[in-house]
């Protein structure tokens, strides 16, 4: 089954996935720093140890993205405004925009798909996605995508 869910995300991702990586390429962002910049546009904005513990990373790894999206300006560090020995990171404009632009490119790739599926497919795959959403981890980020490419 993974062979075949491998197979399907290959399909889906398509040319999207060769212009995700142009944008990351473009923009001079490590790949630690991307999965910090999306996972930040979903969180609005998170500690570097919250950021890690939620992206499978180490803190160290964490941090020097963090720094790294500060530096390029796509990130700031904010004050906790209940806590003020915590710093926060948060998205800047030109963050937000990038992990706009990212998302949308991820979705076209799976549009393409899904426009290439007929009625029973579709029908079908709908199906399976709504049992799927049924899990709360599948829930929880869903409903984040969802905000993410509501804004």
């Amino acid at each position: 089954m993974a062979l075949k869910l491998g197979a399907l995300m290959l399909r889906c991702m398509g040319g999207a996935g060769s212009e995700v990586f142009k944008m990351i390429d473009e923009s001079g962002l490590t790949f630690s720093q991307m999965k910090v910049l999306v996972e930040l546009e979903s969180a609005d904005d998170d500690t570097v140890t919250a950021l890690s513990e939620e992206l499978g990373i180490s803190t160290a790894s964490a941090s020097r993205a963090a720094e790294g999206l500060v530096r390029k300006k796509l990130a700031t560090r904010v004050e906790d405004p209940d806590d003020r020995r915590v710093r926060r990171l948060a998205l800047s404009t030109k963050g937000h925009d990038l992990a706009d632009r990212i998302i949308s490119a991820r979705l076209a790739g799976l549009e393409d798909f899904t426009e290439s599926l007929d009625r029973d497919e579709r029908k079908k795959l709908e199906a399976a996605l709504d049992a799927l959403l049924k899990r709360p981890e599948i829930a929880e980020l869903y409903a984040n995508y969802e905000r993410k490419v509501s804004r």
